[in-house]
């Protein structure tokens, strides 16, 4: 009796004017080979990250994308141009007001 467990990105969208990556893992657990459950867990990446500073100006910081899987990367590197970076922080200042 061999219980396996295995996870993998089943799914990844692009959504948004920010390109924002969405990523859906599938977790799968198999006994003998033979499917017992399979649960999904999501998480979303954004090409930048925006903080407003106490003197009310904005810090904008490019997504490290390292720790994602090569897919996701070059996914990422390829939607994420100047121009969509820039419209992103300008979205982002503009929720924050």
């Amino acid at each position: 009796m061999a219980i396996t467990k295995t996870t993998e990105q089943d799914k990844i969208e692009i959504v948004g004017e920010g390109k924002d990556i969405q990523v859906r893992s599938a977790t799968v657990i198999k006994e003998d080979g033979v499917e017992l459950t399979r649960s999904f867990s999501r998480h979303v990446v954004q090409c930048v990250n925006t903080a407003k500073n106490e003197d009310d100006s904005f810090t904008h910081t490019d997504t490290d994308i390292s720790g994602e899987s090569t897919e996701v990367q070059a996914i990422a590197n390829a939607v994420w141009t100047d121009s969509v970076k820039a419209a992103k922080k300008s979205a982002n200042e503009a929720n924050m007001l």
